[in-house]
This record gives structure tokens, C-alpha cells and sequence, in this order.
């Protein structure tokens, strides 16, 4: 399984391009400016030069530290790039602290120093709480040090600040999956495929969830502690179990027919789950449920399957007014995702 963090990249305002006036430019803003462009250009070495120059006239300077620490931390040099991570972060500018704290937790991350990393990214988020990337990052700090709770509830609000974001999806939906809660996997990785519904990405994501509609369970990673109000007494996992046994037994024309029957039985059945705990899970839920009721299901099972069943892949392209219905409906349909 591959994740990856996002970095967030703060160019300060000192314009593009490098002419010889500014190669010739000895002051801060210039030297910086130099290092920019070299940086740009992967020209490490020379970049930290010139930032290096910069700091030689002023050592504090944050817009120079911050550079720095990104230049080093690009040519693989993260532990070097810390201590002058950690003076960036001393800024007055709350976006730009925000993003010092924000490459400070992907710093730590690299080296898995994954406390220090969680550490840094709430402290971004102190700074600037509605960056959506920086969430992201926490959720993937949380996530690959098994604390799949804590995983959970932050991607779900990287999805709040932007509902388009597949990546955040997927791995909102793979915190679920790790705890065991089948049905909020479900929804998540429905809502993933139908983001990103043809990629390598996609194929995963099929996989994992046709393992939870043949009545998989991922088994517990070691050193993962499984809350004791998770797992089994999750009580989306009866719904699951429930709204699968009732089209387990009859017969489907082909694979996609009974995709469409599991998904729908599986989305009119979650209304008994109580909103006041699962709030962001009942955005979810309704979401889908107004996708079941507009009659593009067949055709979401279809979309969805493409990345695995060549057949469905064809069916799509036989049926144009179906996928142009359904797309219409997705962009008209927008979900309010609300997380407590």
C-alpha cells in the first residue's frame, strides 16, 4: 500500500526567473531569490549556497531558514534540514508558519519520527486551520503509526474542506477498514471510485471492497490495539451483515447487477445507524441514498467495477446516455459532509 504526504510549497514574493542582475544581487531578498530559482531547477547544492549566503547576513531570516530546510529536505538531507525547519517556525506570518510546521511534520515523517511529525502538523494547523493539506498530512502521520481513530476523524475533515479530494477519500476509507468498521469502508471507498474510478489506485480500492461484500475482515496489524467500542460492536457491521443476506441467495444476470443490489440494499439500510455518533458517516449515507433513489445505481456499479471488469468498461462505453446521466447527477449532487 502506498501513501504519500503533500507538501506544502511557500514561495515567498520575490518574483521569477533569475537575470544577471539578480545573479549578481548580494542582498537577502536576492540571494533567496537565487536559491528559488536553483532550487526549481534541482540544483540543490548551489540552492544552499545561496541561502547560506543569505543566512550569513541574517540568521533568523525565516523566508531564508524555510528555503533551506526545503532544499535539503529535497536532496534527501532531513535531518540536516531540521534545525533550520525549526527557525522558520518562528515567523509572524500565520500562513507561513503554518507551512513551516506543515514541511517540519513531512521533515519528522521521513525519518518516522511520527510523534514529533503529529506534533508539527497540529501546530500548522494552530496556525492555519483551513488548509486542507495539512490535515491530509496529520491523517497520514496518524495512520502510519496504526492509530486508525485518530486517522479517521482527520481525513474526514480534510474531506470537509474539500469534498473532491480522492486521496483524502481513500484514506479515510482505509482508517475505517482497519478498524474493522466495514460499512463506513464501504461508503468511503464507494465515494473514492467514484472520484477516481480508473487508476491503479482504483483497482485497490475495488479489491478491498469487494473483500468487505464477500464478508472479509482485515486482519489486525501487529502492534495495533483495536478500541474496545470498535470492531464487532460497531453497529454498522450488523447493518452490513443484515443488507447482504438479503440478495445473498438470489441469482444476478452479471457481476455488476449484483454489485448494484449489494450497494443498494447496503444504502437503504443504513437509516438505523444513530446520527449523533456517526455524523460524518451520515453524510455519507445520505448522499448515497439520494444516488439510489435518482436510478444511476446500475450504472455507479458499473462506473465504479471499470478499473476490474473489462466487461463493465464496455458496457459504459455501449451506453454513453446512461454514464452522461449519471456524471450530470454528480455534478448537480454535491454531498454536505459535516463532521463533529
Amino acid at each position: 500500500m502506498r501513501f504519500y504526504f503533500k507538501i506544502i510549497i511557500f514561495i515567498c514574493a520575490l518574483g521569477s526567473g533569475v537575470d544577471a542582475s539578480a545573479q549578481s544581487d548580494s542582498s537577502v531578498a536576492g540571494l533567496i531569490k537565487q536559491g528559488v530559482e536553483l532550487n526549481n531547477q534541482k540544483k540543490y547544492p548551489e540552492a544552499a549556497e545561496s541561502y547560506k549566503a543569505a543566512l550569513a547576513l541574517e540568521p533568523d531570516n525565516v523566508q531564508a531558514n524555510y528555503q533551506m530546510a526545503f532544499t535539503l529536505f529535497s536532496a534527501g538531507k532531513n535531518k540536516e534540514a531540521l534545525p533550520f525547519i525549526e527557525k522558520a517556525s518562528k515567523g509572524n506570518n500565520p500562513k507561513f508558519t503554518a507551512a513551516a510546521y506543515s514541511l517540519m511534520g513531512s521533515i519528522y515523517q521521513s525519518v518516522n519520527q511520527l510523534p514529533n511529525a503529529v506534533n508539527a502538523y497540529k501546530n500548522a494547523i494552530k496556525a492555519d486551520g483551513s488548509n486542507q493539506r495539512i490535515y491530509y498530512n496529520l491523517g497520514i502521520a496518524y495512520f502510519k503509526g496504526k492509530l486508525y481513530g485518530e486517522a479517521e476523524q482527520t481525513f474526514a475533515t480534510a474531506i470537509e474542506l474539500d469534498s473532491s479530494d480522492a486521496g483524502s477519500t481513500r484514506m479515510y476509507a482505509l482508517s475505517a477498514f482497519h478498524q474493522n468498521k466495514r460499512a463506513e469502508a464501504t461508503f468511503g471507498f464507494c465515494r473514492f471510485l467514484m472520484l477516481e474510478p480508473n487508476t491503479p489506485r482504483s483497482a485497490e480500492v475495488y479489491g478491498n471492497l469487494q473483500n468487505i461484500l464477500q464478508g472479509g475482515v482485515l486482519k489486525p496489524e501487529p502492534g495495533y490495539r483495536e478500541p474496545r467500542d470498535m470492531s464487532s460492536a460497531d453497529p454498522g457491521n450488523k447493518v452490513l451483515t443484515k443488507a447482504l443476506a438479503g440478495v445473498a441467495n438470489r441469482k444476478y444476470a452479471t457481476s455488476a447487477d449484483l454489485l448494484a443490489a449489494q450497494l443498494k440494499s447496503i444504502f437503504n439500510a443504513v437509516g438505523n445507524i444513530p446520527v449523533e455518533k456517526y455524523a460524518f458517516w451520515q453524510s455519507l449515507a445520505t448522499y448515497f441514498g439520494q444516488l439510489t433513489a435518482s436510478n444511476n445505481l446500475p450504472t455507479f456499479a458499473r462506473y465504479i467495477s471499470q478499473s476490474a471488469k473489462p466487461e463493465s468498461a464496455k458496457w459504459l462505453k455501449d451506453n454513453p446516455d446512461k454514464l452522461s446521466a449519471l456524471k450530470n447527477w454528480v455534478a448537480v449532487t454535491k454531498p454536505a459532509f459535516k463532521v463533529l
